[in-house]
C-alpha cells in the first residue's frame, strides 16, 4: 500500500512507520459455502478510506454462537443477511493501527485498539442523532446484518477480524489501556452487550438486579461490570452449581445465585428484595435453545416500575400480559450490542483499575487452526472461557 494512494498529509503523520512495509496481500480465513470449513487464503489488504484506519489484527474473539452463524444463520434468520460469499468472518478484533486515512487526526499507527464491528450508514436520521444501532443499514462487520439494507454495508467494509489486516471507520475505534491485553480486549463486544444492558436498565446505587444465565458468555458481563454501577445485589440464575459458586466469588456479598434445578427463580428473587417487592431490573442472557419459562419468571420477579432488558437468544412467541406490564408501569427493552462510546467507557474502567478482565481464561489458537478452535468451543468453563484467534 503506497503512501501516494493515501496522500502526502497522511504519510507525514505515520509516526515514523514505513508505510511501504504494509504488504499488498494478507492471509485471511474465508468461508466459501454455508456450513463449510474456513480456508486460509491470500487476499488483498483492504483499501483505506479517508476516515478509516487499517488495523493489524493481533487477536479476534470467537464465541459459542459463531458455529451457528457459520452453519445455521440463513435457515434461522433469512431476513438477517451475512456477508456475500466468499466471506471473511470475525466479530471482535483487536490489534495495532497500521495506517490512518488522510482525515483521521486523533489516532496514529501503533495505537493499541479494539474495533467495534457495528457499522451504520452514518447519514440517516438515526445515525445523525447518534442512535447508530437503529440504522436500517446496521450490520456487524464480519458477521451479519439486521436487514437486507445491510448488504451495502458489507460492500463498504467486507473484511472481518479473522484476518491479518482489516479496515474500519475511525469512529469505531476503542483505545486500549496498557493493563489490558489484546486477548482480553477481544471480549469487549460480548462484555459490552451486558454493559449496555445495565445502562438501559438504568441501574444505580442500592438497586437489585436479576440475571438469567449469569455464568455464560453474556451473563458474566453483568457480574463483572454490575458492581461498578453501585448495585446492592446481583441475583444470578443458571444450572451448574459449581460454576454459580465461582460467579459468586467475583463479588462476595453482592452476587447471589440460584440453580434452576432448585425451582423457578421468581419467588427466590422476590424474597431477596425489601418487602418482597421485586427486583429493580431483570436482564435475560440465556442462549439459543433455552426454554421460555425462565424468561417469564424473570418478568414475574420485576417490581412495579422495573425495567427488563433482553440481550439473550430465547426465540419464538412468548406469552406476555402486556396489560399487566402497563398497570405495573414496567418496561421491556431489546438490546442488541454496544456503542463505541460504551466500549471506551469499559476500557477506561479497566484502565483505572475499577474493573478487571483477569478472570478470563484465554485459549488462543493460530489462524491456521481456526476450524479446530470453532469446533472446540463446546468444551468450555462457562463465561470464564475466552476463545481467541491469532491471525
Amino acid at each position: 500500500m503506497r503512501a501516494e494512494k493515501l496522500g502526502l498529509h497522511w504519510f507525514e503523520r505515520t509516526g515514523g512507520i514505513d508505510v511501504t512495509a504494509i504488504p499488498q496481500t494478507m492471509k485471511a480465513a474465508r468461508m466459501h459455502e454455508i456450513g463449510g470449513q474456513l480456508r486460509i487464503e491470500e487476499v488483498p489488504v483492504p483499501k483505506l478510506g479517508s476516515m478509516d484506519v487499517l488495523v493489524r489484527v493481533r487477536s479476534c474473539g470467537i464465541v459459542p454462537n459463531l458455529a451457528n452463524i457459520l452453519a445455521m444463520w440463513p435457515t434461522w434468520f433469512p431476513h438477517m443477511p451475512q456477508p456475500p460469499l466468499p466471506a471473511i468472518f470475525g466479530l471482535d478484533p483487536t490489534g495495532e493501527i497500521a495506517a490512518v486515512g488522510s482525515q483521521v487526526h486523533s489516532l496514529k499507527p501503533g495505537d493499541r485498539v479494539y474495533v467495534n464491528p457495528g457499522r451504520s450508514c452514518g447519514s440517516c436520521r438515526h445515525c445523525r442523532r447518534g442512535d447508530t444501532i437503529s440504522c436500517r443499514h446496521y450490520a456487524f462487520q464480519g458477521y451479519f446484518g439486521f436487514s437486507h439494507e445491510a448488504l451495502q454495508t458489507f460492500e463498504d467494509y467486507p473484511v472481518g477480524g479473522i484476518s491479518e489486516y482489516m479496515a474500519a471507520p475511525a469512529s469505531a475505534i476503542v483505545a486500549l489501556p496498557d493493563n489490558m491485553t489484546f486477548d482480553q480486549a477481544a471480549r469487549l463486544g460480548y462484555m459490552g452487550t451486558g454493559y449496555s444492558a445495565l445502562k438501559k436498565a438504568q441501574v444505580g446505587p442500592g438497586d437489585t438486579i436479576l440475571v438469567n444465565g449469569i455464568s455464560g458468555t453474556l451473563g458474566i458481563s453483568i457480574a463483572v461490570f454490575g458492581p461498578s454501577f453501585g448495585v446492592k445485589k446481583i441475583l444470578g440464575t443458571g444450572r451448574d452449581r459449581k460454576l454459580l459458586k465461582e460467579i459468586e466469588a467475583l463479588a462476595p456479598g453482592i452476587i447471589e445465585t440460584h440453580s434452576l434445578d432448585d425451582g423457578s427463580p421468581d419467588e427466590w428473587a422476590r424474597s431477596r428484595t425489601e418487602h418482597g417487592e421485586g427486583v429493580d431490573a431483570f436482564i435475560d442472557c440465556n442462549g439459543p435453545g433455552t426454554p421460555q419459562e425462565p424468561f417469564l419468571a424473570g418478568l414475574r420477579a420485576l417490581r412495579r416500575g422495573g425495567i427488563a432488558v433482553d440481550i439473550g437468544a430465547v426465540m419464538g412467541a412468548v406469552p406476555i400480559d402486556v396489560h399487566m406490564m402497563m398497570d405495573r408501569n414496567q418496561r421491556l427493552i431489546g438490546s442488541a450490542w454496544l456503542t463505541t462510546a460504551e466500549g471506551q467507557e469499559m476500557a477506561d474502567l479497566v484502565g483505572i483499575g475499577k474493573v478487571s478482565f483477569d478472570l478470563l481464561e484465554t485459549q488462543a489458537t493460530p489462524m491456521s487452526k481456526v476450524n479446530e478452535a470453532i469446533s472446540g468451543i463446546a468444551q468450555r468453563h462457562g463465561g470464564f472461557s475466552n476463545f481467541v484467534i491469532h491471525p
